[in-house]
Parts: C-alpha cells; structure tokens; sequence
C-alpha cells in the first residue's frame, strides 16, 4: 500500500515532502542543540561536559552513517527514516523526563543514532531523485531547508523560554516531528544490492581509489571541526562569554541559521558552474576560521551578530560543495553507503572539535579555545588544498606531442 502511495506521488512534489522533512528533522536537532546544553548547565554540568554531550551524540551519529548507508541501498531509505523518526522522538521526550546529568549521555547517543540514519536516508532519496547536473542546486534546496529548520528550532525553543521552563521546552519541540510524517511516506524505497547481501568493503576500495576521495575527506574534516566547536559550545558561550540572556541566545542561533538558510540557493547555483570545488571549501574554511577567533574576544549581541552574519554564508557554501563532490562519487548503485561515509565523516569531525579543543575553552578560555580550533582547520584546508592542486601540476607538466607538419 505504501508502494502505491509513494508512486502516486509527484516528482516535485516528493521533493517538497523531502525538503519539509529535513527541516522539521533539523529544527528538532536545533532546539534540541539550545535546549539540552542549557539544561545540562542548570544540573551542574562543567563546561567540558556541556560539549561532551554535543559529541556523544555526533559520534554516535557517526558510527551509524556508513552502516545507514548500507541499509538504504539493502532496504530504501523509507523504512530507515520512519525508524529514526520514532528513536528521535523517543530520545527527545527521554531528555526531558532526565533529572540528572549523566543519563542524558544515553539518550543523546540515542538521538545521534537517529540523526545518523536520517542524514543517510534523506541525502540519498535526493541524490536519487535528481540529475547529476542539478545536484548542486537539490543539495542547495535541501540544506536550505535543513537551515531553515536550524532557524525554527532555536527561534521557537528560544521564544517559548519565555513562558516555560527548559526542561519543558525540550518535549514541546517533540511536536515538530508530525511535519517529517509526508517526507517519510513519499520518499522512495528503491533498494539497491538485491540479492547481494550487506555489501560494504567493495564500495570502499571503489571510492577511496578516485584521486578526489582523500582531499575532499580532509576538506570536510577541517570545515567540521571548526563548525562543530563553535557549534557545541554556542549557548554557553553566548550566556557566558557574550552576558546574553537565554531568549538572545536563541535569538543569535536563529540568526546565524538565517543567512546559512539563505545562502543556501545561491551556493548550490554557484557550485554547480564552478570548474573546481576546493577553492569554494578553502576559502570558507579560512573565513569563518577568522570569524571564531574574532568571536572569542567579542561580548554583546549586535557585533556578534554582524561577524556570524558575514562568515555563515562562505561556510554555508563549502559545505554545499562538498556534499555535491560526494555525489559526485557516488554510482547509482552505491549512493547509500557514498552518502553512509559522507555522514560519518560529517558526524567525526563535528564531535572531533569539541572534545579536542573542549579541554582549552575548559582551562584557558573560549577565546584560546576558538583560535587554536582555527588554526588546526586553517591548516587542514591548506592540505586539501595542497592535494588538490598537485594533481593538476603533475598534468601540466605532461609533454605534448610534436605538432604536424604543416599545423
């Protein structure tokens, strides 16, 4: 029954439900991204283990994208996402009903999970559903959706601290969900692999012999660690370092998922007519690099505002770009576990960052935390870049034949 539904259903307008889904699913992660550190602080919970709870969950979320990935191409992504809605849901309402620190670590491994097997289902029901040469543009639209909800979420979780309290504000943003229920019955469940068992170890050799694997890894490495740091430390940075009261926190996430969202188009046209993709990583990475080191030092809200307003649209657009160049080297056959790596490299640095620089901003300060952080994804960039680049000298410098007589 399901099958008939899903077929009936538009191409445009599976798109739309895809796009709808991934926002309420990213407002959900969002709020919950507000919510949970504030309630961690509330409980006691020292400013290590503030961004030890962002971690669990992204390697959590990590360890599940590449198996995520294999089970999309096994089984379609359709029954993998309605499973991770329910695990979502699940470890949302947990959280809320936690009165102590330490449980909360299960259920954010719990919701990581989740989160791991979403991205993979949803990053491959829209690879599937689009042309090669629009992928920048699909990759564009879903994460602007996905900013999108990275500006609902902290929005209404900010303005409902209002009225309620953050442990109460934690199971009303469950809500958001109901909004994923359409994106999961239109998305596809094609199934790749029939017959041929939980394949995994011939699609890795595939992928890590194309000559742009390794670089485009170490891009995504040094874009998400810097992402991930400023990320997981955000709310208390912003209480602590920049005196905002909780509501203007919220307000100052939202604002930097404003313009991540509203890039997002404009990015995906951009990479889709670039020549070459690692100048667009590099450069985001080294702008939003100065902008964390420029935060460190900053207190209030509007100069804040101003330096995240100007770095989240070069980051937004590396990003962009290397999720088309995994796209890219994904076959129709193996877009699962493609997608299932992008994931765990994705879900790796994004917890990297705050348990590797989280023991800096614990003694020394969000300041030397921030720059040291940048210095490592600065220096990143740079190899990607230095790996990029040496394959087209080494073409360069390939003689070219005599010309013809007489040409």
């Amino acid at each position: 029954m399901l099958s008939a539904v899903t077929s009936a259903v538009p191409e445009s307008r599976r798109m739309v439900f895809l796009y709808v889904a991934a926002g309420a699913v990213f407002a959900t992660i969002a709020a919950r991204g507000l919510t949970v550190p504030l309630y961690a602080h509330d409980l006691g919970a020292s400013r290590f283990a503030v961004g030890a709870l962002f971690s669990v969950a992204t390697i959590a979320a990590a360890m599940l994208s590449l198996p995520s990935g294999v089970l999309v191409d096994r089984f379609g992504a359709r029954t993998l996402l309605g499973i991770s809605l329910v695990l979502t849901a699940v470890s949302q309402l947990a959280t809320a009903l936690t009165p102590s620190v330490a449980p909360l670590f299960l259920w954010q491994i719990i919701g990581g999970l989740a989160a791991g097997a979403q991205q993979s289902a949803v990053f491959s029901a829209v690879t599937e559903s689009v042309p090669r040469g629009k992928l920048g543009r699909a990759m564009g639209w879903l994460t602007l959706s996905m900013q999108l909800g990275f500006t609902l979420g902290p929005a209404l979780a900010g303005l409902a601290l209002r009225w309620i309290d953050v442990r109460t504000d934690i199971a009303v943003t469950t809500a958001l969900l109901v909004f994923t229920i359409p994106g999961a019955l239109a998305t596809s469940q094609t199934r790749q692999h029939i017959g041929q068992g939980l394949s995994l170890l011939a699609p890795l050799r595939a992928l890590a012999r194309q000559a742009a694997f390794t670089p485009v890894v170490i891009g995504l490495i040094s874009m998400t660690l810097a992402w991930g740091t400023f990320g997981a430390f955000a709310p208390i940075f912003a209480r602590e370092g920049l005196g905002l009261p909780a509501a203007q926190v919220g307000y100052l996430l939202a604002l930097q998922a404003v313009f991540n969202a509203g890039s997002r188009p404009i990015a995906g046209r951009l990479v889709d007519r670039a020549r070459r993709r690692w100048p667009i990583v590099l450069t985001g990475v080294v702008i939003w690099s100065a902008a964390m080191v420029v935060l460190g030092h900053l207190t209030g809200f509007l100069v804040p505002a101003i330096v995240i307003a100007i770095g989240t649209p070069f980051m937004a657009t590396a990003f962009v770009a290397i999720g088309v160049v995994f796209g890219d080297l994904s076959s129709a056959s193996t877009r699962g576990v493609t997608m299932g790596i992008y994931g765990t490299v994705l879900f790796v640095g994004l917890s990297a960052g705050p348990l590797i620089f989280g023991p800096i901003v614990q003694s020394a300060g969000y300041a030397a935390g921030f720059t040291a952080c940048a210095v490592v994804s600065v220096l990143l960039g740079l190899a990607m870049a230095v790996m990029q680049a040496e394959p087209l000298r080494r073409r360069s410098e390939v003689p070219l034949p005599p010309a013809a007589p007489g040409t």
